[in-house]
């Protein structure tokens, strides 16, 4: 819990950064059409403070999650004097316009953050970009079960294909608990296995098949320790190469070494470390987990592995932004979809402010770079977001303008009636949606859970953190 309250500066910050593009978005386009902007806010409720400037009042208010810009004359329920700077009296064309910039200023901010990023520094694991090939399965992991063997070939999974192991690794996740069909080439044969994936435990429970990449030359190294944890105390810190647990020579087999601590709950367990020139001989009891296993509460990673360094073109990074921020949407749209069809909790899928503080918090501890990344996701789901079809949100006001032109082709009208009712049902689907993702935030995070301990996926997509 401390370590959330020390990362709610951060996520204030980024969710700041967040709305102030998107909303910027409404108020420069509502600018350069000539309507009259009366606030500029961000946050809702009391104004706490601000300046003036023209004719817009620029404002911090009191609830910091949103914002808004208010128009003059955007009110339907209120009396307009019908002067040509006022919202409703501009064409549907500028409305929809000013309703679909703020959506797009964030889709675009989604883009521009890789775009940049690595057009500056850009480093990704080499494997990562390469067909994904088994190297090493881990025997007690649902692949294993499954019959999954090394050198095989995977090339769809659920019948979906996964070119390379970045694509198998944002797969797999999909699936905790389910049953589904792997497909692999097998030495040229074509293969259809059935493979139950494992769930990491946590609040958000992922699959993995516990199947990764041959990387020679790497070795396993403590990615991030948990305070007040067996590891912790110890002496264990972050970037200490592992290079023994008891009798088992490590190397870069993170599978085993999880395993070997996971069979020892409750016990002794001897570790021999390398700090820089320094080889340390430590002992730590671990704890045992909900699972029953044992943890020493680091997470393990890889070191060595062969990376790819070489700052991106604009061309290239162009195509790089676009096709992480696409992956990214379909990866999306399966979860939910899954949804829909009962194979998902949607409480597994959607996470309110407390969930996004806790991913802010994972994310400041691995450095700037995972922040921006983590704003430009951010960015992008807030932009989808308000393009759904819900009055009160942009899509809904969008989707408003269309049913009136569509009935003015018949020489309808949308009755004053009828908006006000749709804004309240809308209204009170936020609500709700708010309240659900609230309540499940408190229960999974609050109520004697622990957030699941997952390596980045860039940088080691198998699941490498069962049982630390």
């Amino acid at each position: 819990m401390s370590s959330l309250i020390q990362a709610t500066p951060i996520f204030l910050l980024v969710l700041g950064v967040m709305i102030f593009i998107h909303e910027a978005g409404h108020f420069l386009v509502a600018k350069w059409l000539g309507i009259r902007v009366e606030v500029f806010s961000l946050g809702f409720g009391k104004r706490l403070f601000g300046f003036k400037r023209g004719d817009t009042d620029y404002r911090i208010s009191l609830l910091p999650l949103g914002g808004y810009v208010k128009m003059a004359g955007d009110n339907i329920a209120e009396d307009r004097a019908g002067a040509p700077d006022e919202f409703l009296s501009h064409s549907k064309w500028h409305r929809f316009l000013v309703a679909i910039a703020g959506p797009v200023a964030n889709i675009l901010t989604a883009i521009a953050i890789p775009f940049i990023a690595s057009m500056i520094s850009y480093s990704e694991p080499a494997y990562l970009r390469k067909p994904a090939t088994v190297g090493l399965v881990d025997p007690k992991a649902a692949g294993a079960r499954a019959g999954i063997q090394p050198g095989d070939l995977i090339v769809k999974i659920d019948g979906v294909e996964v070119p390379t192991w970045y694509d198998f690794a944002l797969r797999e996740k999909l699936y905790p608990g389910r049953t589904i069909v792997v497909t692999v080439d097998r030495a040229g044969q074509t293969l259809d296995i059935t493979a139950t994936l494992d769930a990491s435990l946590g609040a958000d429970p992922v699959g993995s098949l516990g199947v990764r990449a041959d990387t020679p030359g790497a070795y396993a190294v403590v990615f991030a320790v948990e305070a007040g944890m067996p590891a912790a105390l110890a002496g264990l810190k972050p970037g200490d190469a592992i290079v023994s647990v008891d009798d088992f020579e490590v190397g870069s087999d993170l599978f085993g070494l999880i395993k070997r601590i996971n069979e020892k709950p409750g016990q002794d367990v001897a570790l021999v470390i390398r700090r820089g020139s320094e080889t340390l001989n430590l002992s730590a009891k671990t704890v045992v987990g909900q699972d029953g296993l044992g943890r020493l509460g680091f997470r393990p990673d890889l070191a060595g592995v062969e990376m790819i360094t070489t700052p991106l073109g604009p061309r290239d990074a162009l195509v790089y932004a676009v096709d992480q921020n696409v992956k990214f949407l379909q990866i999306t749209g399966a979860a939910i979809g899954q949804i829909f069809a009962g194979q998902r909790a949607a409480s597994s899928a959607l996470s309110g402010p407390i969930g996004i503080l806790d991913i802010v918090d994972q994310a400041a501890k691995q450095g700037v770079g995972p922040v921006f990344d983590l704003m430009g996701l951010l960015s992008l789901n807030l932009g989808i977001f308000n393009l759904l079809p819900i009055p009160v949100l942009d899509g809904g006001l969008i989707f408003m303008l269309f049913l009136e032109w569509l009935l003015g082709l018949f020489g309808l009208q949308l009755s004053l009636n009828a908006k006000e009712k749709m804004i309240n049902v809308g209204l009170v689907l936020i609500v709700l949606l708010m309240g659900f993702v609230f309540y499940h935030d408190i229960r999974k995070r609050l109520v004697g859970q622990s957030p699941a301990e997952t390596p980045p996926a860039v940088t080691q997509p198998a699941n490498a953190n069962e049982g630390k």
